[in-house]
């Protein structure tokens, strides 16, 4: 089992997951608030990322404020974020059909994308995490991809997502069911561990990759993310990695730390 070992230096930048990292549920974790403050006290950017799409970046600001540590929207990139990025990008002015709850149909409304709901007039399926997915999005998606050749882009690859009850199904579910039935593969998942979101990430951080730390409770998201560009990776065992589960894992971490707590090094941790 490899022991928790602590970063050495401080970063230029910071790229901090949400839930397992900073938060578990609606409680703000050991020596977040703390960490976070005298990272920024230092000259340090931080940034947090997140893929669960149901709220928006403005719902994060609030919520990491009302917890304690203050942030406003610029602050926070969501995989919907990285899904308008990689739209704008690849496919600007596109119709998108959207398998997604309300709040991500809005986001690229908001953005100055058509969403419809006829599968003939789709050019994009956007697949995301959705509550309320039945047959009926099924089909449509299905409809516009199968026969009307609309691309599938999805937000995140998580499977599942964690609560406090165990978890629910998460976006890779709707999307191996749309998959499934079209026959067709996505041609982009932009959430972490994508390099659309990298990009999204250090375009908000302005900096390059090798002066950035992503810490993160998840290897094959957040780690992953971190080796696949150059930044440091700094998994935290407050979430959904355990330390048995590190050695063996496809992707390894640069550090380990316990908590937040254990972010800084360990001379100016003790001052």
């Amino acid at each position: 089992m490899r022991l928790p070992t602590r970063p050495t230096q401080i970063y230029p930048g910071y790229v901090f997951d949400l839930d397992g990292t900073v938060y578990l549920g609606d409680s703000l974790l050991p020596q977040a608030a703390e960490t976070i403050r005298e990272l920024r006290r230092r000259g340090s950017h931080v940034v947090y990322v997140t893929n669960k799409p149901l709220e928006t970046a403005d719902d994060y600001a609030r919520k990491l404020t009302r917890l304690g540590v203050p942030t406003v929207r610029a602050d926070v990139v969501t995989s919907v974020d990285a899904l308008v990025d990689y739209l704008g990008r690849e496919h600007p002015c596109a119709t998108v059909l959207a398998v997604a709850e309300q709040s991500t149909t809005d986001e690229l409304s908001a953005a100055g994308f058509t969403v419809t709901t006829k599968p003939h007039e789709a050019q994009v399926v956007v697949v995301s995490f959705d509550r309320s997915f039945d047959y009926e999005k099924l089909n449509a998606a299905f409809q516009a991809v199968r026969y009307g050749g609309a691309a599938i882009v999805a937000t995140n690859p998580d499977p599942y997502c964690p609560t406090p009850e165990g978890g629910i199904p998460d976006c890779a579910a709707m999307l191996a069911a749309i998959e499934a039935c079209s026959g067709a593969r996505a041609e982009a998942v932009v959430g972490k561990p994508s390099i659309h979101m990298a990009r999204a990430l250090l375009g908000r951080l302005g900096m390059p990759a090798e002066g950035v730390a992503v810490v993160g409770d998840r290897l094959l998201t957040d780690i992953a993310m971190a080796r696949s560009m150059g930044m440091t990776g700094v998994l935290v065992l407050t979430g959904a990695t355990s330390a048995d589960s590190i050695d063996g894992a496809p992707v390894q971490p640069h550090y380990v730390i316990g908590s937040l707590s254990e972010l800084l090094p360990d001379g100016l941790a003790r001052r």
